[in-house]
């Protein structure tokens, strides 16, 4: 298989790469190959079923989460989906213009938004997910139950230590300063450069 072997080969290069700097290496594989597995399997997902109904898989999830948890605040959404408070209002606002949504301003503070199915998604969800879970199926194929099942609970525990000690890492990292704002990537300006070079005062 050519996905198999490119992991191989990457396991092989990254070795001979690293050469004899000290690394724990059975963890770097663990870590690395989560990162490849939920790549391929999301692009599997939204290339297929996903695409069918034209949605990405973060709208899925989103819609995942409200329909499980039913009616809940955006923030609590985002949370639940792993994405930010700002990529779900651009999710939303998507879902809510296809009429899979449907907000409101919560009963005692404002300031906070719910979010909620609306019957044309909860019947979406409904026809969606046995495809869906029918991927799911054929993505673990090459694991049997009793592998299924110890995998789940391995990935559960990765996802419980992050979740129960990952803040006190990272303030020990940072020497106990809080995570700087991330940045997007672009270039700052230079002071007092607003404006094309050729443009006319």
């Amino acid at each position: 298989m050519p996905g198999q072997r490119s992991i191989t080969e990457t396991e092989k290069l990254v070795a001979s790469r690293l050469g004899d700097i000290t690394i724990r290496h059975e963890q770097m594989a663990v870590v690395s190959n989560i990162h490849r597995a939920a790549a391929a399997v999301r692009q599997h997902l939204e290339n297929s079923v996903l695409r069918d109904v034209d949605l990405t898989w973060t709208g899925f999830v989103v819609l995942w989460v409200i329909w499980i948890w039913g009616e809940s605040e955006s923030r609590q959404i985002a949370e639940e989906a792993g994405v930010s408070k700002g990529t779900l209002t651009g999710v939303s606002r998507t879902l809510e213009s296809r009429g899979l949504v449907a907000r409101s301003e919560h009963a005692s503070d404002r300031r906070l938004v719910l979010l909620r199915l609306t019957p044309q998604g909860e019947d979406l969800m409904r026809r969606v997910f046995p495809d869906f879970n029918a991927e799911e199926a054929f993505v673990a194929e090459g694991l049997s139950a009793e592998e299924c099942l110890t995998t789940a609970d391995a990935l559960r525990r990765i996802v419980r230590q992050v979740e129960e000690n990952g803040e006190e890492r990272r303030l020990r990292l940072l020497g106990g300063s809080p995570p700087a704002p991330r940045r997007s990537g672009r270039r700052p300006k230079a002071a007092g450069i607003d404006r094309a070079p050729d443009a006319q005062p």
